[in-house]
């Protein structure tokens, strides 16, 4: 496998994320304001974290169907949040955009500066075609950073994933490498 690439943005430094990261990420992913627009649980340990959601990070590389990154501010090397493509399909040339950040940071421009990034990365280095991105309808945050990078409302997937004991409605957004 190739090195793993790091993304520098005018604040942010995008890199890979290690096990040794478990610790700064439990502060986000044990937060339910934060999981719950994953569709998943709180972490209840940095241990499970790093069993799990850093595994995963690692296996969707060396599977070719995704990357994430490790969002840092440039002045510190703490993993406040992480931005990425999962479900890449190369031969269709389309991957889905994922990212969460630590409350602390949210509405500062940082996953705005992340994604613009990480969208860059997909056309010109992955080659992708199209980029989409599945969303809460709760979640008008992350649908408006969509919006203003230029992804447009596709529709609604009806009871699209099982959460909380209940089947859950999301919304598809989209952007093509033409609309970038």
């Amino acid at each position: 496998m190739t090195p793993f690439p790091t993304i520098t943005t005018e604040r942010l430094i995008l890199r890979e994320i290690t096990p040794a990261d478990a610790t700064a990420m439990y502060e986000y992913l044990s937060d339910p304001e934060v999981t719950k627009q994953m569709a998943l649980d709180p972490y209840e340990s940095p241990k499970a974290i790093a069993d799990e959601e850093i595994r995963w990070y690692h296996s969707i590389r060396e599977q070719g169907t995704g990357i994430r990154w490790g969002i840092t501010l440039k002045d510190q090397n703490i993993v406040i949040g992480s931005c990425g493509f999962l479900n890449r399909a190369k031969q269709h040339s389309r991957a889905e955009i994922g990212f969460e950040l630590h409350p602390a940071h949210w509405r500062k421009g940082i996953a705005s500066e992340a994604i613009q990034a990480v969208l860059s990365y997909g056309f010109h280095t992955y080659k992708l075609q199209r980029i989409k991105a599945i969303v809460d309808p709760a979640n008008t945050g992350s649908r408006q950073i969509l919006q203003k990078h230029g992804f447009i409302e596709e529709g609604r997937l009806r009871q699209y994933e099982y959460f909380a004991g209940a089947y859950q409605d999301v919304l598809m957004y989209s952007i093509l490498k033409t609309e970038s």
